[in-house]
């Protein structure tokens, strides 16, 4: 491995971290020996990577340290295309039609040999299942989730029953064949699953709910036993 590239490995490592990291955990990461990591720090330092910390203590990358799009890989760019006609495909028009326009931001500044890539990538996404009337309530719920706010909505369980409820959403997932909103829920008293499809009317959020969106990741998280990685 080149020197330039194991330096741009020691980067991605530390992006990855939120807190500070050991040098052996770094150096175990990065597979090299301790004293080379060390070497490595100084030198990313000297090029002004805003790293703080000490040997025995920790490394942490500060937020906003950027790397020009010309330090991609030809790996990492196969992962930005696929990734982006996933969500052209699988997600709500808006969403999609903002990752098509953002590869074609990345593609405007790559050098030319990582460009012609993304033309001729073959990197496949298959079509979903057909969700045509979800445009509307994904963008609601992106944007409720977005700026913290509550939804009411009228839900309809697996045995038909509508419910009406105000939850708190603060993730989508999006699976192969279902698309889940998590959120609080104030009728129960709970953290629930809602289906998508299920749900029926849907009126635009406005009312902030009193907790960050962080906050109820995060719980939600430990009691479906899910690490914060």
């Amino acid at each position: 491995m080149s020197r330039s590239q194991r330096l741009l490995n020691l980067i991605d490592v530390l992006r990855r971290h939120r807190r500070p990291v050991i040098g052996t955990v770094l150096a175990e990461q990065t597979g090299v020996s301790l004293r080379t990591l060390y070497r490595d720090i100084q030198v990313l330092r000297s090029q002004g990577a805003p790293i703080d910390g000490e040997a025995g203590i920790g490394y942490v990358l500060r937020p906003g340290f950027l790397l020009p799009p010309l330090m991609f890989t030809e790996d990492e760019v196969e992962a930005l295309v696929l990734g982006a006609r996933w969500v052209s495909r699988r997600t709500d028009a808006a969403l999609g039609t903002a990752a098509r326009n953002a590869l074609a931001k990345i593609e405007s500044v790559l050098p030319r040999h990582l460009a012609d890539q993304i033309e001729a990538n073959n990197l496949l996404v298959g079509a979903a299942k057909d969700s045509a009337g979800d445009d509307g309530v994904l963008a609601t719920i992106r944007l409720a989730i977005r700026n913290e706010q509550k939804l009411c909505m009228d839900y309809r369980d697996e045995r038909g029953t509508v419910t009406r409820r105000t939850v708190w959403p603060f993730a989508i997932g999006f699976f192969d064949d279902v698309r889940v909103v998590a959120a609080w829920c104030e009728l129960r008293q709970d953290y629930r699953h809602f289906r998508i499809e299920r749900i029926g009317s849907l009126a635009p959020p406005s009312i902030r709910y009193p907790r960050r969106r962080a906050v109820l990741a995060r719980e939600w998280r430990q009691r479906q036993g899910m690490s914060d990685g």
